[in-house]
């Protein structure tokens, strides 16, 4: 559903919309959009967020995500962008070179620093000297109801809650302290 939301925004990014393939069959995939950072003065750096990203569940754990989130960074800075917020578990992305939305001072807009909320520099100390507050795509503002319209519309298939759902719920209400 994200993804078919996400397409048609004007803050959706084409060029960063990759695949993987194996033997000619897509089996990963990953999806940015522009998204906006905010000084104490009210200046605004545009920064990227990605999502969704996937692997196709029998290829999961052998690093190919990793290998198409690093192309995907690759690009970015080739094109010129500093910095990607993501809200993801720490344990999936601080390999890649996440880091704590704190250690950045990077925020949302009430003050708060999200456990989940993770930043990765593309060019170093991009984000240095400033607190900044994360001002996501309207993409990310996720309608449940259209989602499930959404859903019903296609082939019927098993739905599931696996544990690491559970688990980045309850990092995903975590707060950071001050």
């Amino acid at each position: 559903y994200l993804a078919h939301v996400i397409r048609p925004l004007p803050d959706f990014l084409p060029e960063l919309d990759l695949v993987l393939e194996l033997d000619g069959q897509v089996i990963g995939s990953i999806m940015y959009t522009r998204s906006t950072l905010v000084d104490e003065a009210g200046a605004e750096k545009g920064i990227l967020t990605f999502g969704p990203v996937c692997i196709q569940p029998g290829y999961q754990r052998r690093g190919l995500g990793r290998r198409l989130m690093e192309e995907s960074f690759r690009r970015a800075a080739a094109m010129g962008w500093e910095a990607i917020v993501i809200f993801g578990d720490p344990n999936n992305y601080v390999g890649c070179g996440f880091q704590s939305c704190k250690k950045h001072r990077v925020h949302l807009a009430d003050g708060t620093y999200p456990a989940a909320m993770l930043v990765k520099e593309l060019k170093p100390d991009a984000l240095a000297g400033k607190r900044w507050a994360y001002r996501p795509s309207p993409a990310f503002d996720f309608d449940e109801e259209a989602a499930r319209r959404f859903d019903d519309a296609l082939e019927p298939r098993e739905k599931k809650r696996l544990p690491c759902q559970e688990a980045f719920e309850i990092i995903s209400q975590a707060i950071l302290p001050e």
